[in-house]
C-alpha cells in the first residue's frame, strides 16, 4: 500500500524542477511552498545530500472541497511534490498519492482525491514524454 506517485526522468535536476512546476501549472496547481531540503540539511546539520526539493503544489478548487469534507484535511495539504537529483542526468519526481487521504479520512473524500491524483498522475506522465 503505497502512499507515493512517482516519475524517474533521464534529465538533469535544475530542469526537472522547471518541468515539474510547468507540469503542476497545466494542471491547474500552483506551488505554494518550496522546501531546498539540500540547503536545509546543510545548514542545520552540516549534512550534505543531493538536490532536493519540496514543492507544495495546491489547486484552490480541490482544497475547498477536501476542507468542506473534512477541516481537519488540512494537515496533508498542499500537496507535497519532491524532486530529488539521483546522478547528473537522473531525477526522481514523487508525489505524495491523493488516494492516500482517503484511507485517512474515509470515503467522503474519494471524488476529491480522485481528481487530485488524475492531476498529478498527468502531470508525472507528461515529464516522462519530454524525453
Amino acid at each position: 500500500m503505497g502512499y507515493t506517485l512517482q516519475a524517474t526522468v533521464a534529465r538533469p535536476y535544475d530542469r526537472t524542477v522547471a518541468d515539474v512546476r510547468a507540469a503542476l501549472a497545466e494542471q491547474g496547481f500552483g506551488v505554494l511552498t518550496e522546501i531546498d531540503l539540500q540547503a536545509t540539511l546543510k545548514a542545520k546539520l552540516d549534512v550534505d545530500i543531493a538536490p532536493h526539493v519540496i514543492l507544495g503544489a495546491c489547486r484552490p478548487e480541490l482544497a475547498d472541497q477536501a476542507l468542506r469534507i473534512d477541516p481537519a484535511i488540512a494537515t496533508v495539504l498542499p500537496c507535497n511534490v519532491a524532486v530529488r537529483a539521483i546522478d547528473d542526468d537522473t531525477t526522481v519526481v514523487e508525489a505524495f498519492d491523493p488516494d492516500a487521504m482517503t484511507r485517512l479520512a474515509g470515503d467522503a473524500l474519494c471524488d476529491v482525491a480522485a481528481d487530485a491524483r488524475t492531476r498529478l498522475t498527468a502531470a508525472l506522465a507528461r515529464l516522462t514524454e519530454e524525453n
